[in-house]
């Protein structure tokens, strides 16, 4: 493995630095939690599947091809 590289070098910089933190394992767990707040609870609340209460199943593309017709035309 090419260990020059600037992945393998990003990859190490964390990997050290975390090991030699005591509270690396906890700021991961917040990072993890934070994330997972984000993509998946902030989704599931705030981001509804509009489509889906909107065209029907298998509809979709002429739907959202109609909607932007609708919305370009002035």
């Amino acid at each position: 493995m090419k260990k020059t590289g600037f992945l393998y070098r990003v990859f190490d910089l964390y990997y050290d630095g975390f090991r030699s933190m005591k509270l690396g394992r906890t700021l991961w767990v917040i990072i993890l939690i934070k994330l997972f707040v984000i993509f998946v609870i902030l989704k599931l609340f705030f981001f509804p599947n509009f489509l889906k209460t909107h065209a029907a199943e298998g509809e979709e593309p002429d739907y959202v091809a109609s909607e932007v017709i609708d919305r370009a035309s002035p």
